[in-house]
C-alpha cells in the first residue's frame, strides 16, 4: 500500500507517542514491521534505543546478592606441646652372609623389585636397532696389506704361463687348463701370426682345389644323399 500524506501524519504522530513499530504497523495496516522502520528512518525520525538491549544492560547492572557467611565458632586453645625426648640410637646391623644364588630371601630382608625388560627395536634384517646410548665408537680400518707375488710352481719352472704372453710369443695352449702344468709355447712367432711357424703349420691347413675334395660320408640311418 502506498504512503499517502494521511498515513505519514499518522506514523508521526504514533512514532512520537512511543508506539512500537509493531504496533504502528497494526494500526495502519497493511504494511509490516519492517517497512514502518524503513520509512520512520528516511523520514529522519528519532531513534529509539532497543527494548532488548534495555534489557540486557538493566540484567549486568543488577548487582549480585551475596548469601550471609554464618560467624565461625572459636577455636580451643591447644595444648603446648611437650617436648619428646630423644630416641635412643640403634645398634648397627650385623654383616649377612651371602645368599647362595636361587635362595629364598629372609623373612626381614626387603623384597627386591624384579627389573623391567629392555625393549629393543628389531630391524627388517633381523638385528637389534641400537639405542642413543648403545652406540659405539667407530672400528678403525685395518692397514694395508701388501701383496707378495705368488712363488711358482715346480711344474711351471722354465714355461711360459698366461702372465708373460705378448705379442712375440706364441700363444699356443699346451695341456689342459685345469691341469698344473698347463702353459703355452712361449716360441718367437712367425710374423703377422699368433703363433710361430710349427703351430701356425697346425693352426692353418690349405684348402685342397675343388676336384680334389672328397665328398664326406652318408649319414647313417638312411640321411640325405649328398650330392
Amino acid at each position: 500500500m502506498a504512503w499517502t500524506d494521511e498515513r505519514i501524519d499518522s506514523l508521526r504522530g504514533m512514532w512520537e507517542k512511543g508506539l512500537t513499530a509493531s504496533q504502528i504497523a497494526e494500526e495502519l495496516g497493511g504494511v509490516s514491521r519492517n517497512a514502518v522502520i524503513g520509512k520512520a528512518h528516511r523520514l529522519g525520525l528519532q531513534s529509539r534505543p532497543s527494548p532488548v538491549k534495555e534489557k540486557e544492560g538493566k540484567t549486568a547492572s543488577a548487582p549480585a546478592v551475596r548469601k550471609p557467611v554464618p560467624p565461625r565458632e572459636p577455636r580451643p586453645a591447644a595444648a603446648a606441646p611437650v617436648a619428646a625426648p630423644p630416641p635412643a640410637p640403634r645398634p648397627a646391623p650385623a654383616p649377612a652372609a651371602s645368599a647362595p644364588i636361587g635362595a629364598a630371601p629372609a623373612a626381614g630382608d626387603a623384597p627386591v623389585a624384579p627389573r623391567e625388560p629392555v625393549l629393543r627395536s628389531v630391524g627388517p634384517g633381523g638385528f637389534l636397532r641400537q639405542g642413543p646410548g648403545d652406540q659405539q665408537p667407530p672400528i678403525p680400518p685395518a692397514p694395508p696389506r701388501r701383496l707378495v707375488p705368488a712363488k711358482p710352481s715346480a711344474e711351471m719352472a722354465g714355461k711360459t704361463s698366461l702372465l708373460d704372453l705378448n705379442e712375440r710369443i706364441c700363444k699356443w695352449p699346451i695341456g689342459h687348463p685345469g691341469e698344473p702344468d698347463f702353459h703355452f709355447c712361449g716360441v718367437q712367432v712367425n710374423p703377422g701370426f699368433p703363433y710361430c711357424v710349427q703351430h701356425c703349420g697346425q693352426a692353418y691347413q690349405a684348402q685342397l682345389p675343388r676336384r680334389d675334395r672328397r665328398p664326406p660320408p652318408p649319414l647313417p640311418f638312411g640321411g640325405p644323399r649328398v650330392r
